[in-house]
């Protein structure tokens, strides 16, 4: 019996010592933040002659049907008109950088000289803040101007991503307005916005119903830690049975 005795709490000290890891566990994932990679332009792969892809969604928000879609209106706009539109997603900027800043530095490694540069368009959206910036090239400000630009990324691009991150929407909507205006087309201007009355949810977020969970399992291990190791010697007890001063057994009967 003392060997049994032994085997509880060295069970005891075992579950304690896993429960403790746990708990540091829990309370390290929800204090501290794995900061994810960022990217600055140095990241970006060069663009040469024979380069002709028109989408870069290293952000990853973009289906690869909506992508090749896009793909392939960009080039015929190319083929059409000479003017090139290219749409680039990241996911997290280079500390200090912000989406102009990023935006103005690959447009100009892209296309180093103003020859390069003059009939180009260049559309960037941050996935982690949605923040989006857009440049053009001497050549296309008589087609898409600078208030217009402007409207494309931050309405045409920005309401699909303010209506639940709608990224496909967003960029098959601006892909749609820039191709039109700079095929010479009236401009059909930014989205229509209807105001809605936005009602709060009630539903839990997935992080938070995982901690949960892990906190509940933290908490079942310290109570089973604590209950079963006294459960059995408590059990063990009362199962023994009495013995009087000479050490002979008594035995006792309850009567009603």
């Amino acid at each position: 019996m003392k060997q049994l005795l032994n085997q509880i709490f060295s069970i005891k000290k075992y579950l304690l010592r896993l429960t403790i890891l746990l708990l540091m566990v829990v309370l390290g994932s929800s204090v501290f933040v794995i900061p994810t990679s960022a990217t600055g332009v140095y990241q970006i792969p060069n663009l040469t002659a024979s380069d002709r892809y028109w989408v870069l969604d290293q952000g990853e928000v973009i289906s690869r049907l909506n992508e090749g879609k896009i793909s392939s209106t960009l080039e015929d706009l190319a083929k059409q008109t000479g003017n090139e539109v290219r749409f680039v997603t990241i996911h997290r900027l280079d500390y200090g950088e912000t989406p102009e800043s990023f935006t103005r530095g690959l447009f100009e490694k892209w296309f180093p000289t103003p020859e390069a540069q003059s009939h180009q368009t260049l559309l960037v959206l941050d996935t982690v803040t949605n923040g989006t910036a857009i440049i053009t090239g001497d050549q296309v400000k008589s087609l898409l101007t600078d208030s217009i630009a402007e409207s494309v990324a931050t309405e045409t691009l920005g309401v699909p991503l303010r209506d639940g991150n709608k990224y496909n929407q967003a960029f098959l909507d601006a892909s749609d307005r820039l191709v039109t205006v700079l095929s010479g087309e009236p401009d059909p201007g930014p989205p229509q916005v209807v105001d809605t009355v936005q009602v709060e949810g009630t539903f839990t977020k997935a992080e938070d119903t995982d901690q949960g969970n892990a906190t509940a399992w933290v908490v079942g291990l310290l109570i089973a830690a604590t209950i079963i190791p006294m459960a059995t010697y408590y059990v063990y007890q009362i199962n023994q049975p009495s013995s009087d001063g000479n050490g002979q057994v008594i035995n006792q009967k309850l009567e009603d």
